[in-house]
């Protein structure tokens, strides 16, 4: 007999989770509140990251956080009122930030990031969704020489170690590819495996289409109804009552509410990021998706515009948007490139969930049978959608997954 799935949360992870278990045989129904792809997927900054084996780190130098502590920056904000709900997992997430600590975390994190391009290829031709993809990498330049050399170290440890490849770039090799930047940096990385998405969004919604093309359905639904019924779950939809042997909660930065709901308590964390399209001015061209890394933005070339993302605010999660750190890039962005007027009628904003140890949440709930969680990735849901949907298709069909996961279990909070 076959058995029924459902999966909460229409996300890239939860889209790509969906598509792996129909591929195994399951009837698959993909639920959520909004059409897929339309919360956190929807807004990024388009990379498929196969260099980002380190995931982001708390700051640990007392000058930095100082730094910080003004408020006045574009790689990070916070609401001062949020901040005592927020203490607890800051300092898990400072303290697992230790170099040493990290270290270890990244190694435990890399088989992730390895995997990334290859999966994300089998989906992308099998969506046939090859036009929204660029493989050209992308670009980190530099202001300073100091900046730039400690970044060029690091690159060749992770070249070393991870396999990850890149160019150094010279002032010149920049100039000469974005010929129409109006400032001149000390220098970069071209981080060369990475792939690009010309539309996240689009991105997500053919992967849902090819979802459907293999007998799958989506319905609308809200996670709050879902509860166990017998052996299996059941839950309230737009087409009335589901019930499935198996239910995955891929509910991004509402996890948290839904597993605290069930009797969990997972460290989890919001990161909220903005974005907003632009025009180029006359004839300017932007060629490649580049980080100005030392005041904490990105341009992205996109098909909206280009595409101009923010760092990290800590914020609650139903907070009123607050996009200085918008205005604050779009001052600076406007000095390096010739940037015309917005494209869209206001700021986009989402919500990344982290996890207090950077590492995302995969695998079976720790006491309900059939209940299975993917959450908590942080700055690379885009980037590890498709190999964390393969991976807890696997565990759940009762494979043996295809890289090692015991890392990302949920049995590791003791939540």
């Amino acid at each position: 007999m076959t058995k029924n799935a459902i999966v909460l949360g229409a996300g890239i992870v939860g889209v790509s989770t969906a598509i792996h278990l129909q591929r195994r045989g399951r009837l698959v129904t993909l639920i959520d509140r909004k059409d897929p792809g339309n919360e956190t997927s929807f807004g990024n900054a388009g990379l498929i990251q196969r260099e980002g084996v380190a995931p982001y780190g708390f700051p640990q130098q007392l000058g930095l956080l100082l730094r910080y502590a003004l408020n006045n920056r574009i790689d990070a904000h916070y609401h001062l009122r949020t901040l005592p709900s927020q203490l607890a997992f800051l300092a898990r997430y400072w303290w697992n930030s230790n170099a040493r600590r990290h270290a270890a975390i990244t190694r435990a994190y890399a088989p992730l990031i390895e995997n990334s391009i290859a999966e994300h290829k089998d989906l992308i031709e099998a969506a046939h969704a090859q036009a929204l993809i660029r493989k050209n990498g992308w670009v980190k330049i530099f202001r300073t020489e100091a900046r730039r050399d400690e970044a060029l170290a690091e690159a060749a440890l992770w070249q070393n170690e991870f396999g990850v490849d890149y160019d150094s770039l010279t002032s010149v090799d920049i100039a000469r590819m974005e010929p129409d930047m109006t400032v001149r940096f000390a220098g970069g990385i071209r981080w060369r495996d990475p792939w690009s998405v010309l539309d996240p969004h689009a991105l997500t919604s053919a992967y849902r289409r090819y979802f459907e093309s293999l007998g799958g359905r989506f319905v609308t639904g809200d996670a709050a109804s879902l509860g166990q019924f017998g052996a299996g779950w059941k839950i309230m939809t737009s087409e009335g009552a589901l019930e499935a042997e198996d239910a995955v909660l891929a509910l991004g930065p509402w996890a948290a509410v839904a597993t605290r709901r069930l009797g969990y308590s997972f460290p989890l964390g919001i990161k909220r990021g903005y974005h907003m399209h632009y025009a180029a001015k006359g004839n300017a061209m932007l060629n490649n998706w580049i980080l100005d890394a030392e005041r904490g933005y990105l341009l992205a070339p996109m098909n909206r515009g280009i595409r101009l993302t923010t760092g990290a605010e800590f914020a609650s999660l139903d907070a009123p948007k607050t996009p200085v750190q918008l205005d604050r890039a779009q001052a600076v962005a406007r000095t390096i490139f010739p940037l015309a007027g917005r494209l869209d009628p206001e700021p986009w904003m989402g919500a990344r969930p982290c996890t207090s140890d950077m590492m995302p949440v995969i695998g079976k709930a720790p006491r309900h049978q059939g209940l299975w969680f993917a959450f908590g990735h942080a700055h690379h849901g885009l980037t590890l959608g498709p190999v964390t949907g393969r991976v807890l298709a696997e565990l759940i069909t009762g494979e043996t997954p295809f890289i090692d996961i015991s890392a990302y279990s949920p049995q590791r909070f003791r939540a």
